[in-house]
């Protein structure tokens, strides 16, 4: 199965509080020195194997962005890049400089910058996405299919002149594209994010095509192939904004994805761009994670900048994962499992490439803790044996098992069937657009209510059990999405 993960140790880290130091007169004992800010655990194995003059790039948390400049400055740092609005400055320093950095006033945590690495038609019936779209309407009037919604796409980015991401009359899908540029160590520019012209594939790297088959997912455009199959994607009139991660880069660039739709999603192509060609961004698609799950770590910056995005009514959807499990450990990406209203992790069901709705889990899908409640995905979606637009030349693409040609007679091996977590994210992604078109007032706590509330509970896997509000397993989560009633539950409320 193909996967995107983010290969990162668990993320912890605790406090070191100096204690108190006597003196020979207690009157005038000296006060106890500030509590050290904690530090994630991946750092602080590589503070210990760190040479002196060899610096890192470290990402320090204050109480607000100017608590952060002022550890960076006082502790000699040089500034890498900013994430203002949680109070982030990313900086460049050796381990002397790092640990100092923890007694600075206003430092709350230390995070390092921790490597990422790839993970490894009918779809739209078993969602009942397709009977939306032939049967619903938006608010903005036409059919419910994901139209005035931009999907942010944080991937290895996307090949924009795809058959698929093109619409009849020639206008693209990706109104907007990006690239993540902190890859490496190496990096000295503070614009981490950059502009790239949407002529251009950005998905070339030796993991290419990963990224054009998750964006034709989410907005594909009814096509039909050469066989006469016929495809679209979950919100077929959705737009898309790419930001691409490249093939192999580190948690800052992801991160600083996340943080350019935290600062741009209201303009995506920028203040002067109207809403009817540019829409607002309601909803990120994150398909990577780590492997074998780990801990929740709300310090983080991925967790900081999720929950500040659901502040302003955005939604990001996670992987679950594809490490399988049998309930005795929690394999599920730890970002998904936030419990803020919005932050929503997805398994892989399996419509048996026939629609039904009682398919089964993949067996690859991660499984929560069986014991907490926490770590389990929120809900299903289709993610085995998925086809979308994916070259055949590139490396995921030539990993499918049913390379299919497109509708021009160019367009030869353009689409392929490709499984994993990776592939359920998108399909909740352009449902979510979907949503937020038939309701545009939505928070997203409520879209996501909705649809956990009203997901079809296929028998398969694990046994439901109540927890809380939700009727939910281990699993699948609380079951398959159902497109048509969670927008009537949305809009009953």
């Amino acid at each position: 199965m193909n996967r995107f993960r983010r290969a990162v140790g668990l993320v912890g880290g605790a406090a070191l509080v100096a204690g108190v130091v006597a003196t020979s007169t207690p009157a005038t004992a000296a006060p106890a020195p500030s509590a050290l800010a904690p530090v994630q655990a991946f750092l602080a194995d590589q503070l210990g194997t760190l040479s002196a003059a060899v610096p890192t790039t470290v990402l320090v948390h204050g109480t607000d962005i100017a608590a952060a400049r002022s550890a960076v400055a006082a502790t000699g740092m040089s500034t890498t890049t900013e994430f203002e609005q949680i109070g982030v400055v990313v900086a460049r320093g050796t381990a002397d400089q790092v640990t100092a950095a923890r007694g600075e006033p206003g430092v709350t945590y230390l995070e390092g910058n921790a490597p990422i690495s790839f993970a490894d038609s009918t779809s739209n019936l078993a969602t009942r996405g397709a009977e939306a779209v032939d049967t619903l309407t938006g608010a903005n009037g036409p059919a419910l299919d994901g139209s005035g919604v931009s999907v942010a796409v944080i991937d290895s980015g996307v090949d924009p002149t795809h058959p698929y991401l093109q619409d009849a009359d020639g206008t693209d899908a990706v109104v907007a594209s990006l690239k993540s540029v902190c890859l490496d160590e190496s990096t000295t520019t503070t614009d981490c994010v950059v502009p790239v012209p949407t002529i251009v594939d950005t998905d070339t790297l030796s993991g290419g095509g990963h990224g054009t088959h998750v964006n034709g997912i989410v907005a594909g455009r009814p096509t039909t192939l050469t066989d006469g199959t016929q495809l679209q994607g979950a919100a077929p009139g959705a737009s898309l904004v790419s930001i691409s991660t490249g093939a192999v880069l580190l948690i800052v660039g992801a991160d600083s994805a996340l943080n350019w739709v935290l600062e741009n999603h209201d303009h995506p192509c920028g203040e002067g761009v109207s809403a009817d060609v540019c829409p607002p961004i309601k909803v990120t698609n994150n398909s990577y994670g780590p492997t074998g799950g780990g801990a929740f770590d709300p310090n983080s910056a991925t967790v900081k900048l999720q929950r500040a995005l659901a502040d302003e009514g955005v939604v990001t959807v996670w992987a679950a994962g594809n490490d399988g499990g049998d309930g005795s450990a929690s394999l599920t990406n730890p970002p998904g499992q936030d419990p803020t209203g919005g932050i929503i992790s997805v398994a892989s069901y399996y419509d048996e490439a026939t629609g039904t709705r009682d398919g089964a889990v993949s067996e690859y899908s991660s499984r929560g803790l069986s014991t907490d409640a926490s770590t389990w995905p929120d809900l299903s979606a289709p993610g085995e044996d998925i086809t979308s637009s994916c070259r055949l030349y590139l490396p995921i693409c030539a990993t499918g098992l049913q390379p299919q040609n497109g509708p021009g007679p160019l367009d030869v091996g353009t689409f392929n069937t490709i499984s994993g977590t990776s592939m359920a994210a998108p399909h909740i992604a352009g449902i979510v657009a979907q949503l937020f078109q038939a309701d545009p007032t939505a928070t997203p706590a409520e879209v996501e209510a909705a649809l956990v509330g009203t997901a079809y509970r296929y028998t398969d896997g694990a046994a439901y059990q109540t927890v809380g509000d939700r009727t939910t397993s281990f699993d699948k989560g609380t079951g398959l999405v159902d497109v048509v009633a969670a927008v009537q539950a949305l809009l009953a409320d």
